[in-house]
């Protein structure tokens, strides 16, 4: 299984790819995608599925988990994230892919053990979960520490259902 976990963001989205093995997983990629907000909706829109299309099929993802949204303050911006999650599924279904989607507080409950954790806190516990992250150089953006939370939650999904059909 290797699974692309994303944070989506029309400035930024973070990104990680895990790959799990029989007793352990291992960090592929990650990092983020920085998009101008000079460019048009459709110039981003291309942008993005240009980016996750070529690590899709590089990588040989099997599986994409992405946190699902909210309508917070401003409906415009939770209309436009639904453009990329739009191009996640899409992408699913070109390469034959399953997704997963996690609530928010799921995401920081199965991480951090809290589902009203900070992304600090989250970050925190991402980095003692993957040490050798630090020998990779600082991450920069919370967005990728959001993105390897919601991959794990992806590869944590699947073993409980291969656990569940085992029963």
């Amino acid at each position: 299984m290797i699974l692309l976990g994303v944070d989506p963001g029309f400035s930024v989205t973070g990104y990680s790819i895990l790959k799990k093995e029989e007793k352990r997983t291992i960090i592929l990629d990650y990092g983020y995608l920085k998009m101008s907000s000079q460019k048009s909706l459709s110039e981003r829109v291309g942008i993005f599925y240009g980016f996750f299309k070529d690590k899709i099929e590089k990588l040989a993802v099997t599986d994409i988990a992405l946190e699902t949204s909210f309508l917070g303050k401003n409906a415009q911006t939770f209309l436009k994230l639904g453009y990329l999650r739009g191009i996640l599924y899409l992408l699913a279904s070109q390469n034959n892919l399953k997704i997963y989607e996690f609530a928010p507080r799921e995401v920081k409950s199965s991480v951090t053990g809290f589902g009203g954790a900070s992304k600090e806190q989250v970050a925190l516990m991402i980095l003692s979960m993957f040490p050798k992250l630090n020998q990779f150089g600082k991450i920069e953006k919370q967005d990728v520490t959001d993105a390897i939370a919601i991959s794990i939650c992806g590869i944590w999904k699947s073993n409980q259902n291969e656990m569940l059909k085992k029963l």
